[in-house]
C-alpha cells in the first residue's frame, strides 16, 4: 500500500485548480525537474504552475512539493515557498530554482527544504518502485506566515495548514 498523500490527513478544505503546461497529474516528471547530483542528471528547475478558484479572504499562497514515497519515515520535502502575494496567479518554469529566482514575485521565501537548501530540489529517488510528487498549492488567510527561512518544512506546514483556505495539487511520478 503506498504511503498517505501529505494532504489525506489535513483538514478538508475547498479546492483549488492547479495547472502545469510541465506536468501532467499521473504522468512522469520530466528530466527538467529531476535533481542533478546524487547520481541524478536532471535540470533541477521547478515546473510552471498555475492556479485558480481561491475562496474570498484569500491574502497569500505557498506552493510545496512532497514525496511522499521517500524511505524517511517522514517523506522528503522538495520545495517549501511561502509568503506569496494573494494577486500570485502561478509561477513561471525554475521560479524556485536559484540563485536569481526569477519569476517569483517579491516577499516570497523560501524555506530550508530536506536537501538542506532553500529552494527547488528536483527528484532524486533511490532505485525501485517510481516515488509521487506532489505538487500543492496552499491558499492562505494570511499574507505572511510569522515563520523564517530557517523554519524546517514541518513547522513551515504546520503554519500553512493552520492558515489554508483551499488548496490543489499535481501529482506526478519517477523512478529509476
Amino acid at each position: 500500500m503506498p504511503a498517505p498523500l501529505p494532504h489525506e490527513h489535513l483538514p478538508s478544505v475547498p479546492a483549488l485548480v492547479v495547472e502545469s503546461d510541465d506536468i501532467q497529474d499521473g504522468e512522469r516528471l520530466n528530466d527538467l525537474h529531476v535533481f542533478n547530483d546524487w547520481g541524478m542528471t536532471g535540470g533541477n528547475l521547478s515546473p510552471q504552475l498555475r492556479w485558480s478558484g481561491a475562496p474570498e479572504g484569500t491574502r497569500g499562497y505557498a506552493v510545496t512539493c512532497h514525496d511522499p514515497d521517500a524511505p524517511t519515515g517522514s517523506g522528503f520535502w522538495h520545495w517549501v515557498l511561502f509568503d506569496l502575494p494573494a494577486d500570485t496567479a502561478g509561477l513561471p518554469r525554475g521560479a524556485g530554482t536559484g540563485p536569481d529566482f526569477k519569476g517569483l514575485p517579491a516577499g516570497a521565501v523560501h524555506a530550508r527544504n530536506d536537501y538542506g537548501t532553500k529552494d527547488y530540489g528536483g527528484a532524486a529517488p533511490p532505485p525501485g518502485d517510481p516515488h509521487r510528487y506532489v505538487f500543492t498549492v496552499h491558499a492562505l488567510g494570511v499574507d505572511k506566515l510569522g515563520v523564517g527561512s530557517d523554519a524546517s518544512p514541518a513547522v513551515v506546514g504546520f503554519n500553512i495548514t493552520a492558515n489554508t483556505l483551499a488548496r490543489g495539487h499535481v501529482i506526478a511520478h519517477f523512478g529509476v
